[in-house]
């Protein structure tokens, strides 16, 4: 049995957030970049609930994991990047 793939906006709505293109677009833009020493899930940006989503899920490599990966790379590149 494979494990679920999971999208962007999927996880987004996951996290509770807005799932369009367009606020994905602006969270990125208004989030990062992330310093490098920072883990995704220690963002002051996160409520604890959504980090502690983020953390476990890393943490287990659960099947949201390579979505997580994939925003973690974008929040430390920046918008656009």
């Amino acid at each position: 049995m494979e494990n679920p793939t999971h999208s962007l906006p999927s996880l987004f709505k996951q996290l509770g957030l807005p799932d369009d293109a367009e606020s994905i677009d602006k969270f990125i833009a208004t989030h990062s970049p992330l310093k490098p020493e920072l883990h995704l899930a220690d963002a002051f940006f996160w409520t604890q609930s959504q980090a502690d989503f983020l953390r476990d899920d890393i943490l287990e490599d659960a099947d949201w994991a390579e979505v997580v990966d994939q925003l973690d790379v974008m929040l430390r590149k920046g918008r656009g990047a």
